[in-house]
C-alpha cells in the first residue's frame, strides 16, 4: 500500500463511477483519502457504489448523485460534500463529454451537451468548492485533453471545451494559490483504454492503431490507472511548489 500521505484529506472527483475518474479515486484512496465520488444519474447508482465498494477507504467515503451539466448539480454535489466532511482538500474535475463528427454535422444540442458540461460545469462546481477548501494545501487538477493543443479533426466542439478549462487551469493558477492557499494543475490524456473505448469495438480498434503506432513510448493506448497516478502526484503535500502545470500523460503522443 502507498504511504498514507493523504491521510484525512477529502477529494471529491467528478464523473468517478467509471473510466478514469474511477481510477483517479482508487489512487486518492489508496494514499489515504476519503472519496467524495460523483456520478451524474440515477440509473448508474450502481455503478457508483461498486466502485466506492472497492476503494481502500470506502468506510470514510461516499457517492453522490450530482449531474453537473446543469445549472444546480454543482452547488448540490459541493453541498453534499461540505455536508458530510466540513471540508474540501482536493477537487478533480474529470466528468466529461465528447462528441467526434466532421464540423458540419456537429449541432446546437452537441454544443449545448459538451459545453455545459465540460466548460460550464467546471466554472461552477470550482466556484462553489472554493469558499470550502482547506485553508491551506488546497489542490484543484482539471483533466483537460491533448484535443485542446492537438487540434485533432472531428473535435471542433470537445477540443473547444478542453481549450476553456486548459485557459481556466492558467488563469486559476495565477488568481487563486495566494487567496485560498491551493495550487492549480491540469492533467491532459491522451486515448485512453476507458470502458467506453473498449466497447467501441474491433472496427474502432482498427482506426486508432495508427494513433497507437505513433506514441513513443509503446504501440497502446493508456491505462486509466496511468492517467490517476498523474493526478495523485500532483495532489500529493509534496507537490506544493507545482502551479500552473499541464500535465500530458499521452506516451509523448503529443509534446508542446
Amino acid at each position: 500500500m502507498p504511504d498514507q500521505t493523504l491521510e484525512n484529506k477529502v477529494a471529491v472527483i467528478t464523473g468517478a463511477n467509471t473510466g478514469i475518474g474511477a481510477a483517479i479515486a482508487r489512487e486518492l484512496s489508496s494514499r489515504g483519502a476519503s472519496i467524495v465520488l460523483n456520478y451524474p444519474f440515477p440509473s448508474l447508482s450502481g455503478q457508483a457504489i461498486s466502485v466506492l465498494a472497492s476503494l481502500p477507504t470506502k468506510d470514510t467515503s461516499i457517492a453522490v448523485e450530482a449531474d453537473l451539466s446543469t445549472t444546480t448539480g454543482p452547488q448540490a454535489l459541493i453541498d453534499a460534500a461540505v455536508a458530510q466532511y466540513g471540508k474540501i482538500d482536493i477537487l478533480v474535475n474529470n466528468a466529461g463529454l465528447a462528441v467526434n463528427k466532421p464540423f458540419e454535422e456537429q449541432t446546437l444540442d452537441d454544443w449545448d451537451k459538451l459545453v455545459n458540461l465540460n466548460a460550464r460545469g467546471v466554472f461552477l462546481l470550482t466556484q462553489a468548492a472554493l469558499p470550502h477548501l482547506a485553508p491551506a494545501g488546497g489542490r484543484i487538477v482539471n483533466i483537460v485533453s491533448i484535443s485542446a493543443r492537438a487540434a485533432p479533426p472531428l473535435q471542433t466542439i470537445y477540443a473547444g471545451t478542453k481549450g476553456m478549462v486548459d485557459s481556466f487551469t492558467r488563469v486559476w493558477a495565477k488568481e487563486l494559490p495566494r487567496k485560498y492557499g491551493c495550487t492549480v494543475n491540469a492533467v491532459s490524456p491522451g486515448p485512453t483504454m476507458t470502458d467506453g473505448f473498449a466497447a467501441a469495438g474491433e472496427e474502432f480498434l482498427r482506426e486508432m492503431r495508427p494513433v497507437m503506432e505513433q506514441t513513443p513510448v509503446g504501440d497502446r493506448m493508456a491505462t486509466p490507472d496511468e492517467i490517476a497516478f498523474a493526478v495523485g502526484f500532483l495532489c500529493e503535500p509534496r507537490a506544493s511548489w507545482i502551479n500552473g502545470l499541464h500535465l500530458v500523460a499521452s506516451g509523448g503522443l503529443f509534446v508542446d
